[in-house]
């Protein structure tokens, strides 16, 4: 039996930091052997803010995949692939586009919410616009079943499933009353597909609240997170380093537990949760200090990374292999995203000649 398929990817803006650990890419390594993995590294988004920076955006090509390889994910199990080599995806994204009215991007929440926290205003070019639509083309030309998210993109997810629906009805004659569920029995091309969370939707960063009282995720752009790529000395400084709760003085004061991202970190990262449930008793009674809670939790952190750093030492210092594993990667991406958008011209009415697309 074929396994159902997986899709996801990232935006290659710079390494990946825990907060992408436990938002989407644990999941990945976890469900290799059951899904038909394709991880998608989406370089011409990265366009909507690096414009100016294009040999940045193709260092952290590298990097995201050198991130990956690290994590465990395994070119023999899964596709790793470059997004501006899969011509499709941009073919899609055109058609997709005429497919959603303007006001409904506009009432994306995540893209709202990346115009404010990056002070954009009205200076924002109509690709940043446009790459929720682009999103979209990722998705479908995959026609996955799941896709790992974190909970920030669920809201380009949305949009996805509801160009899926619209282009089942409209071109696949779809009654527009089946259930999601029953889309593709029905006729349609594309699975309304289902998100898969991670366990922390939305890891805070390492630093204080914002001027309104909220604590940050973390971040590359507010340069308070740890990379996957950190080494141990790195690690431990910051974890040293991450704002607690600010009425504690003393190790003996009374000390917070909600909202602190000490304890919001070791419920994220540390696996001894014994000695999680009796630290925090003891620091909300005054009982144990910060310096000591932040050790055990710089400890935990470094054994998560220690396997990653193992595996990172087999690619680092051979950019051709991991250039091999892109290419590759990208044919065999290549041939299903092909395969969609022939589908999808045949039922456009567009299906004019046939194409095969290769490489040197």
């Amino acid at each position: 039996m074929e396994k159902p398929r997986l899709l996801t990817g990232d935006t290659p803006t710079g390494k990946l930091h825990l907060g992408h650990w436990v938002g989407s890419v644990e999941n990945r390594v976890a469900m290799q052997k059951e899904y038909d993995c394709y991880f998608i590294l989406a370089n011409m988004q990265a366009f909507t803010t690096h414009i100016n920076h294009p040999s940045e955006v193709r260092q952290h090509v590298f990097d995201v995949t050198l991130d990956y390889l690290a994590a465990g994910i395994d070119p023999n199990l899964s596709t790793i692939f470059i997004q501006s080599e899969v011509p499709a995806i941009a073919e899609l994204t055109f058609l997709f586009s005429m497919m959603v009215s303007y006001s409904r991007v506009m009432r994306n929440p995540t893209l709202k919410d990346e115009i404010r926290d990056k002070g954009l205003g009205d200076h924002y070019s109509f690709g940043f616009v446009l790459y929720p639509i682009s999103q979209i083309a990722d998705i479908l030309a995959f026609r996955p079943d799941v896709v790992p998210v974190g909970e920030d993109q669920l809201p380009h997810l949305e949009l996805a499933t509801e160009v899926a629906r619209r282009f089942n009805i409209l071109y696949c004659n779809v009654d527009p009353h089946v259930s999601d569920e029953a889309m593709t029995q029905a006729g349609g091309l594309f699975p309304v597909v289902k998100s898969k969370l991670g366990k922390v939707k939305r890891l805070v960063g390492l630093g204080g609240p914002n001027a309104q009282g909220q604590l940050c995720k973390m971040s590359k752009s507010l340069n308070n997170a740890i990379y996957l790529s950190d080494d141990n000395d790195t690690v431990y400084q910051k974890v040293m380093s991450i704002y607690t709760d600010p009425q504690r003085v003393r190790a003996t004061d009374p000390g917070k537990i909600d909202n602190n991202p000490l304890w919001i970190f070791h419920d994220a990262f540390n696996p001894d949760l014994a000695w999680i449930q009796e630290a925090k008793e003891k620091y909300q009674h005054g009982k144990i200090g910060d310096v000591e809670c932040k050790k055990k939790l710089a400890e935990a952190i470094i054994s998560l990374l220690q396997p990653m750093q193992e595996r990172r030492k087999q690619y680092k210092n051979d950019k051709d292999s991991v250039l091999e594993i892109l290419k590759k990667g990208t044919i065999r991406a290549n041939v299903l995203a092909e395969n969609t958008l022939s589908l999808v011209k045949e039922k456009v009415s567009q299906d004019y000649f046939s194409r095969e697309i290769t490489y040197k």
